[in-house]
């Protein structure tokens, strides 16, 4: 069974795309999804903590991501929900992952034109996410991999801290 969630915020990062060895495009970037609240003593709206979630999109959907979503833009994210304990030799924590199945502006905040992408070439190949392996992206070497949806919890400050595992 999978959680299927709706999500709207602020675009955090700068989308990171890639291209899997097995041709399987993705595209990541952290969502602040900040939470407001209206107190009726102060009569005034206050905020709340922030959740923070990494977005990943794959395919076709990833291609028109990283041409479309920006840093700072407000979206809309609908996709499954995945939770996940990771750890290291320094720290531990729990990512909160969004597999995205539509990615789009939050026209509450402005507007937008669409300009419709056209298929994949007929040459260029995409795979399942689960059964791809990564590959390299334009600038990394053959034999490179990273990890997409590994970006660390914001620090104590809000700030990002993103982490990126590569082997040779």
């Amino acid at each position: 069974m999978t959680d299927t969630i709706a999500l709207t915020g602020i675009v955090a990062t700068t989308p990171r795309h890639l291209v899997t060895s097995s041709g399987l495009a993705i595209t990541s970037f952290r969502l602040a999804c900040r939470q407001r609240r209206f107190d009726r003593v102060k009569n005034s709206w206050v905020d709340a903590d922030t959740n923070w979630y990494t977005v990943s999109s794959f395919r076709q959907l990833a291609h028109n991501v990283v041409q479309s979503v920006h840093k700072g833009e407000p979206v809309l994210v609908t996709g499954r929900l995945r939770i996940r304990d990771w750890e290291n030799e320094d720290r531990a924590g729990t990512s909160v992952e969004v597999e995205a199945d539509a990615v789009g502006h939050n026209l509450s905040w402005g507007t937008t034109a669409l300009v419709r992408s056209s298929a994949p070439a007929a040459g260029q190949r995409e795979a399942d996410p689960a059964g791809g392996t990564a590959g390299e992206t334009a600038g990394d070497t053959a034999g490179t991999t990273a990890n997409v949806a590994g970006a660390a919890e914001p620090g104590p400050d809000g700030a990002q801290g993103e982490s990126e595992t590569q082997s040779a």
